[in-house]
């Protein structure tokens, strides 16, 4: 699973930089040109890193499962696969192709951002109570952890779904910066670092 992780690192790594460049761009130029959005896709970007992370290690630890790496669980044997994937495995395919293939096709238009449904995805692969253990790693609570997670992909859902305009002020948007921005990528990759360690 560590190519996972590396993989997560540079998505996040990705985000940061984009900061940077509205930095930079900032120095550069005057007030006139808006670089908010530069900040906003920090945002969005970070959260679609974490997507992409829950997906891909959900696939990977139930292909671990499959065989015979890492323990199975309730949510794993009832996972249901069609009868053409069945077809596959007993023709003898690679788990990594039949499941994998499954897997993927089933999670494809899940979004696994929000902590309920990111604790469910991990069921499938772990027995783990997931923010509970998470909050501990980060030293946080679990109430905290849970709502300050709520409100970053409430913002981010703000950003994708409502171009962050604010509704108590007409014309305008939701106001954002660099900080914002980086506190948020930081939230979100001790989730992911704290996921993957308690679930290896």
């Amino acid at each position: 699973m560590l190519t996972i992780l590396d993989q997560f690192q540079e998505n996040i790594k990705y985000a940061r930089e984009l900061g940077l460049i509205g930095c930079a761009i900032q120095k550069l130029t005057t007030q006139a040109i808006d670089i908010s959005h530069i900040f906003r896709s920090q945002i969005v970007f970070a959260v679609s890193a974490l997507d992409y992370f829950i997906h891909e290690i959900v696939q990977l630890g139930m292909i671990e499962i499959e065989k015979g790496k890492r323990p199975s669980t309730d949510k794993y044997l009832k996972f249901t696969i069609p009868l053409s994937t069945v077809r596959q495995a007993l023709n003898g395919s690679h788990c990594r192709d039949w499941l994998g293939e499954i897997v993927r096709e089933k999670h494809s238009c899940i979004s696994f951002q929000e902590p309920e449904k990111i604790a469910d995805a991990i069921k499938t692969i772990s027995r783990v109570e997931l923010w509970r253990e998470v909050a501990k790693e980060i030293n946080v609570t679990e109430s905290d952890l849970k709502t300050t997670l709520k409100i970053i992909i409430d913002r981010r859902n703000k950003i994708v779904h409502e171009a962050d305009m604010d509704p108590t002020n007409p014309g305008f948007r939701w106001d954002i910066n660099i900080t914002l921005a980086n506190e948020t990528i930081d939230f979100i990759e001790k989730i992911a670092n704290a996921i993957y360690k308690i679930i290896n």
